[in-house]
């Protein structure tokens, strides 16, 4: 049996931090060296209250700046940070980011807000003229090919003359926000990168805006896809009598409340006894795939036949999948592997990401109802989800358990991935509210969504862009983070209403 040892993904985010200057000053201003290591051991400590940080220190030749490159790349940072403490040559900060292999961000931070310019004199001016080389090496990057970014603004850690704490300017408190969701951006993008997806079964047929190159998804977005078989899941479903699976009835039964019938819809049920079990048979199995497989991401379908094993298996799949979702690892249904990575993202940002479509328009109200009949993001359930028994799968072969649930009142963002004509992968993105009503009691999630520019505007205006019908439903507004995503990927990314 194929098993990998499980790896899982940090927890923090990892940046490399560099600060740069001019050898040639030291000598002529001796006060200006440990004035500036003053300066970054400040944004050291900055950057550590919410990521881990490998500072090496203060660069001011090529050398050592191409041994910090070196144990940038050792380490496997995710952003490489340079802090710009005065003017510096091009030639000593670019073997630094060449050797890293990840993006950079510029930090143009000026410790004062405004110079005194009576009173100030040629070191004082040196020590606050961190913009003088930020076009030069600018350039030096664009020319070399290095993805940067810069962030200009006020440093806001350098203390008074009597040692009091700076003032709160808003230039600095801009920038710091700024230096968070980038390094938050890039955590998510090497996350992304390390993942591992497994594709269990085969898409939905006929769903050609589904279909999805292999290669393509590699190549644009690094993650790993491995290719499951029905087999694979079935070598790992236990017998009834297994503990494991009484301890997954008792996980199901803390998160779900078990439904009675629907007051509205024959076709959904209290589920049976001998649908749970099976339901909790195969979410061990699902467990066991993806610690054996080290998989942070499913996309699944498979259709059966006659009621044969892979169709009761194909069917059992909803109640394990959206257990692994609320894990983070998404679940994506149909076998939609582009929804997957944004459901990942989405995940990774911490919004959850739940797997979603288009259910109905409501013109009296102005809102769209979104859900599906597959996995739910548990995290980011309005109230206490519901397990339902459905006599059948509207689409599908086979019978079983479902989740019907609600997104968290307040603002959400959708987010979809979808590909253009010439193959190039496309985030679409927007951000709405979930807002309070009733849904349909159909064994299916589905919520109220609500856009700023009308349901109507906003499904033609999203519609437009050639998305995927799945997409991924978060809480929270998040396209700040998701454009420095989009930035960091190189994918193309529309913003819809």
């Amino acid at each position: 049996m194929f098993k990998m040892t499980s790896q899982p993904q940090r927890a923090r985010g990892k940046v490399g931090l560099f600060g740069i200057g001019l050898a040639a000053y030291w000598p002529q201003f001796p006060a200006m060296k440990p004035r500036l290591e003053g300066y970054q051991r400040e944004v050291a400590r900055r950057l550590g209250e919410f990521v881990d940080v490998v500072d090496v220190g203060l660069v001011d030749n090529a050398p050592d700046a191409a041994a910090a490159g070196d144990r940038f790349a050792r380490e496997r940072v995710e952003l490489v940070v340079c802090y710009v403490g005065t003017y510096a040559t091009s030639s000593q900060v670019l073997p630094a980011v060449q050797r890293a292999n990840a993006p950079v961000l510029i930090l143009n931070l000026q410790p004062a807000s405004q110079l005194d310019y009576r009173r100030t004199d040629t070191y004082e001016w040196l020590a606050n003229c961190s913009s003088c080389c930020v076009p030069e090496i600018s350039c030096a990057f664009a020319r070399s090919r290095i993805d940067f970014h810069v962030v200009t603004g006020v440093l806001g850690i350098e203390r008074g003359q009597f040692g009091e704490a700076p003032p709160k300017h808003p230039a600095a408190a801009a920038a710091w926000a700024e230096i968070r969701d980038w390094v938050r951006a890039a955590t998510v993008v090497r996350r992304l990168k390390d993942s591992r997806i497994g594709f269990l079964g085969h898409t939905y047929p006929g769903m050609l805006d589904m279909y999805s190159d292999f290669t393509q998804h590699t190549a644009q977005l690094g993650t790993h896809l491995e290719v499951l078989e029905m087999c694979d899941l079935d070598q790992r479903l236990p017998a009834a009598a297994d503990p494991a699976v009484a301890a997954k009835r008792a996980e199901a039964e803390s998160v779900f409340d078990i439904s009675q019938d629907s007051p509205s819809d024959p076709l959904a049920k209290k589920p049976t006894e001998e649908e749970m079990a099976w339901a909790c048979r195969v979410a061990v199995a699902l467990d066991r795939l993806v610690a054996d497989f080290d998989l942070n991401g499913l996309a699944y379908y498979y259709r059966g036949l006659d009621g044969n094993q892979y169709e009761r298996l194909g069917a059992g799949l909803i109640l394990g999948n959206s257990l692994l979702t609320a894990r983070g690892i998404p679940a994506s249904g149909e076998g939609d592997l582009k929804n997957c990575q944004a459901m990942k993202i989405m995940d990774l940002l911490g919004a959850g990401g739940s797997y979603t479509e288009f259910y109905a328009m409501d013109f009296d109200e102005d809102f769209l109802l979104m859900g599906h009949d597959g996995p739910f993001h548990l995290k980011i359930a309005e109230g206490k989800p519901i397990l339902r028994g459905l006599g059948l799968y509207h689409g599908k072969r086979g019978y079983g358990v479902s989740v019907e649930a609600k997104v968290k009142q307040g603002p959400v963002t959708v987010l979809a991935l979808t590909q253009t004509a010439d193959g190039r992968l496309k985030l679409l993105a927007s951000q709405g509210e979930s807002i309070p009503g009733d849904t349909l009691a159909i064994g299916n999630t589905n919520s109220r969504i609500k856009f700023p520019c009308g349901m109507v505007e906003w499904v033609n205006r999203w519609c437009r862009e050639g998305p995927t019908h799945h997409c991924a439903l978060g809480v929270g507004h998040e396209l700040t983070a998701i454009r420095r995503i989009a930035s960091l990927l190189k994918l193309e990314l529309v913003e819809v209403g």
